[in-house]
């Protein structure tokens, strides 16, 4: 039996040599790494600051029971706390947002790229969907009640609407504690410089007029 692993371990050796071995370890390896705002070095995420710096601060916020103001144009405001308001949460991979909805109140299409996001409705009520990737594009799509949870997988075109008389309220956790955001109109039509109109014309098979209108939007 030894002379078995021996063999098994010399192999292994052989091909680490010949080959490369790399390694890696998928859990974390301290108790936390609290934002450095201080820090130039720019990774992957954030630099920690020295763990002896660390103070209670750095894992809380307050504020998220107070309403946003929504009188956007969309009428819907969305209050983050995410890695920028709470220093702890780098390399946690969570994050909250506060969503506030005036009546007909909307959170216009848009993306997460780094991140699943799961809502839950505190007040009111809302129509929640998504739409899946091509070429299929299926659309799902439920109203949602006080207490109802509804998921939005990562990357995922998705929004909520406010289709009731009353102002409504939702929390929702994402998976990462810096998710992003891509507003889909915003990205096309209000981006910097602006994407030429013969591109969007072709794209949406509308007239430039259509698209300069669009643009003045954003």
């Amino acid at each position: 039996m030894a002379s078995r692993i021996f063999l098994l371990a010399a192999a292994l050796l052989a091909m680490s040599c010949s080959h490369g071995v790399t390694a890696s370890d998928p859990s974390h390896l301290q108790d936390f790494c609290v934002v450095d705002k201080m820090s130039q070095v720019r990774v992957n995420g954030l630099a920690c600051k020295e763990a002896k710096d660390v103070v209670v601060e750095d894992f809380y916020y307050s504020g998220l029971h107070l309403a946003g103001n929504t009188t956007s144009k969309q009428g819907s405001i969305v209050t983050p706390v995410n890695v920028a308001q709470i220093g702890g949460l780098n390399t946690l991979g969570v994050s909250l947002v506060r969503i506030d909805y005036a009546p007909n109140g909307l959170n216009p299409p848009h993306t997460h790229p780094r991140s699943t996001e799961i809502l839950t409705v505190i007040e009111g009520s809302l129509q929640v969907g998504f739409v899946t990737s091509n070429p299929e594009n299926k659309h799902f799509n439920k109203v949602l009640s006080k207490g109802d949870v509804f998921v939005f997988p990562k990357g995922l075109v998705h929004y909520q609407f406010n289709s009731g008389a009353t102002e409504a309220v939702a929390i929702a956790a994402l998976s990462s504690q810096n998710p992003g955001v891509i507003t889909m109109a915003n990205a096309v039509f209000g981006s910097t410089p602006s994407i030429a109109d013969g591109i969007l014309t072709k794209a949406f098979q509308v007239e430039n007029n259509v698209v300069d209108w669009m643009q003045g939007q954003f």
